[in-house]
């Protein structure tokens, strides 16, 4: 009977070493409600997706998943606060490329680190931006716009959101890419810089495009392309820049959850098998088709390659530029 209760005592532990226990609490999660903490107000994209994932996963799960959104900084405040909650499965983060991607190195004082600090346990969607400029700009395409910013340096004005933004890095990524250079004209939000590029007072931008989509589609503002690999479903005549004259061109924005680092690997794999079966779902693809995303599924590896993926590139870019926020 000791050896037995040893056997026992030595394999538990060994599932905590491997990252694989409390067993026990794995086997019976989750046995409450789940938070899922989103870093942004309410009413934006990330909120968006966090709520068709919390509905869904509700479902699946048998637990309450509740929203819970702690906005500030740009994403920072909920961010750090998800990071050093318990490590139990019942506090999710809402993961955004900008939160876990760009604002790392971003920030002076983060005060999180996504590598180290969190655990991930899978990708949710991907969201391209579109390359929209007004009507006035003689460019039907992306290399026409290349062309134009080339021979008349410093005569167009590109309207980005804040820094640090998805539209910003995006826009400093396209620039740095295509040997250009544009009058970078930042903004507090989306809404106020479509409405100076429809005013004519910016020429050019990149923003998501479901706020542009009315605009689009009225002859306001014209798309060059989306920033995908792929075309987008929501403007399947729009090329992508890879295929209308920068090759290669690939910035997305990444949604996906994450638990703080630490969470049991059972614990990260029931809620991974949750995540894959509310993403084959039509009626949940359609919702974030709506959005302007494509619903991605991905296991806890992958998504953590993404993840780093993001991380590295957006800090090669930020250290290039010496970008920085207090």
């Amino acid at each position: 009977m000791e050896i037995k209760q040893r056997a026992v005592a030595i394999a538990l532990a060994l599932l905590t070493v491997l990252g694989i226990g409390n067993a026990g609490q794995a086997l019976d999660y989750p046995n409450g409600r789940i938070t899922l903490v989103v870093p942004f107000p309410p009413g934006g994209g990330n909120d968006a997706m966090a709520r068709i994932m919390a509905d869904r996963l509700s479902a699946r799960l048998g637990q309450t998943v509740v929203v819970d959104n702690r906005g500030g900084a740009g994403g920072i405040v909920g961010t750090r606060s998800a990071a050093k909650a318990a490590p139990d499965g019942y506090t999710l983060l809402l993961g955004h490329t900008g939160s876990v991607g760009i604002n790392p190195t971003l920030y002076r004082n983060a005060g999180f680190d996504t590598l180290k600090d969190f655990t991930p346990i899978g990708l949710i969607a991907t969201m391209p931006l579109a390359l929209l400029v007004h009507p006035s700009v003689q460019a039907k395409n992306v290399g026409e716009l290349i062309g134009l910013a080339k021979v008349s340096p410093g005569t167009l004005n590109l309207g980005s959101s804040s820094k640090g933004t998805g539209s910003h890095m995006c826009a400093e990524m396209f620039m740095q890419a295509a040997g250009v250079k544009m009058n970078l004209i930042p903004y507090k939000g989306t809404a106020q810089t479509l409405t100076d590029l429809i005013g004519g007072h910016t020429q050019v931008t990149f923003t998501v495009i479901p706020p542009a989509f009315g605009a689009i589609t009225s002859g306001q503002l014209r798309p060059l392309a989306v920033t995908s690999p792929q075309r987008s479903m929501l403007l399947p005549d729009v090329p992508t820049a890879s295929e209308s004259g920068l090759p290669g061109f690939d910035v997305v924005l990444n949604y996906g959850l994450l638990a703080p680092a630490g969470t049991p690997k059972a614990i990260v794999d029931k809620i991974n098998q949750a995540m894959w079966a509310a993403l084959a779902d039509e009626e949940v693809k359609k919702r974030i088709s709506a959005d302007g995303a494509e619903a991605m599924s991905s296991t806890p590896v992958e998504y953590a390659a993404i993840v780093e993926r993001d991380l590295t590139r957006w800090a090669d870019l930020i250290t290039t530029l010496n970008l920085k926020v207090d």
